[in-house]
Formats: structure tokens, sequence, C-alpha cells
């Protein structure tokens, strides 16, 4: 009987072993998922300012039709809890990269979205 029961605990801790890894696994995927999707909406939320500034007149602080002059420091999210973000800005096209707290895909770098933002729509491409 004693056999039998030491067998059985051995069994379980193995089952339990095996079930937390699975959990971790799914914890870290899970997490890399939500934060490249909150870097996503910081990046749209950029996207949106930047033609806001690329509509607005001159004479009101925009860039009358032009995205020269929009600065990401001067939105406030150059940086939040989600990430990091620069923009390299020319006159019809803002590309701003953000670069996210959580390790990417590689398990190497973090995560990184990049967007193009123009006149008339922006597109977001996955990095890492």
């Amino acid at each position: 009987m004693g056999q039998q029961q030491l067998l059985l605990i051995v069994l379980g801790v193995i089952i339990v072993g095996i079930a937390v890894f699975v959990g971790i696994s799914l914890f870290s995927s899970s997490s890399m998922s939500a934060n490249r999707d909150a870097v996503a909406s910081d990046l749209n939320n950029l996207s949106a300012l930047a033609r806001q500034y690329y509509n607005k007149p001159s004479s009101m602080g925009g860039g009358s039709y032009s995205f020269n002059g929009w600065d990401i420091t001067t939105t406030g999210l150059n940086s939040t809890v989600n990430g990091a973000y620069t923009a390299t800005v020319a006159d019809q096209m803002i590309t701003i990269v953000g670069t996210g707290v959580q390790t990417g895909n590689n398990g190497s770098t973090n995560v990184q979205e990049t967007d193009y933002v123009t006149p008339a729509k922006d597109s977001i491409v996955v990095v890492n």
C-alpha cells in the first residue's frame, strides 16, 4: 500500500508541474498579445492626432495640409505604460515606430509595430 501511495504522489506532482508550465506559457503569450494590441491602439491615437494637425489651418496651430511641424513630444504620448514611440515626419507622411514593453515573437527584442500615416489612411505593420 505504501508504494502505491508514493506512486500516486509522484504522478500528481508530475501532472501539477505540467499544468504550471502550460499556464506560464499561456500567460506569457497572452501578455505579448495584449501589449501588441495596446501599442496598436496608441499608434491609432497618434495617427488621429497627426491627421488633426494636418487638416487644421496654420492660423490655429495646424499644418495647413502638411505634416511638417508635427512633433510627437507635444502629444504627451511619446512614452506610455504600453511602450515608447518615435516619429519621422515628412510633408505628406509620418512614420511612427512603437516599441512595447513585452518581449516579442523572436524572444530577444520587444514587441515593435510601425504605423505609416498619410492624409487619407494609415497602415500598421507588425515588426516583431
